[in-house]
């Protein structure tokens, strides 16, 4: 039963990765990516990553996605340029990375064990939310506050830069 869940939660995630890269209006991007994220949490859920599971839905779907539709809004894009719209030398050497990236994947999959649920030989499995949060909260403070700063200017920026005159 499980395992349905997990291949209709990864074909979920496929399908609306490729409508986000594929559709024409910036907010049917937007809005798939959301469905998008939702699923991957699904999918780290299913696999007994619920701290990142959390994240996923938090950060991505909750802060970063807001900050997506709000410079969208804020630069009132309508449509986005055909694709392949650009250069024929610039087309080509994309492909040819997405391709040599997405070979890379394949061949990282295929090294994973699963008799250590899927990590790669060598590498330590992941721990819990407790030790990144004593290092975020005590020796790396001062950054986790300061990037907070950095974003509030960032967005105060954004505003200013993209107020109308109304003159």
């Amino acid at each position: 039963m499980v395992t349905w869940f997990f291949v209709a939660a990864a074909a979920v995630a496929v399908i609306f990765a490729v409508v986000a890269v594929v559709a024409r209006s910036s907010m049917m991007n937007v809005l798939a990516l959301v469905v998008m994220f939702f699923a991957m949490a699904a999918v780290f859920a299913l696999l007994g990553m619920d701290f990142l599971a959390a994240v996923q839905v938090i950060v991505y779907s909750g802060a970063i996605l807001v900050l997506f539709l709000f410079v969208i809004m804020l630069l009132n894009i309508r449509r986005v340029d055909r694709l392949g719209s650009g250069r024929a030398a610039q087309a080509l050497v994309g492909t040819l990375v997405a391709a040599a990236v997405g070979a890379m994947v394949l061949v990282l999959a295929g090294l994973l064990v699963p008799e250590y649920g899927g990590v790669l030989p060598g590498a330590t499995a992941a721990g819990t939310a407790m030790p990144i949060g004593r290092a975020l909260l005590s020796t790396h403070l001062f950054a986790f506050e300061f990037i907070t700063l950095l974003l509030v200017a960032a967005i105060v920026g954004a505003v200013y830069l993209g107020k109308r005159d109304l003159r």
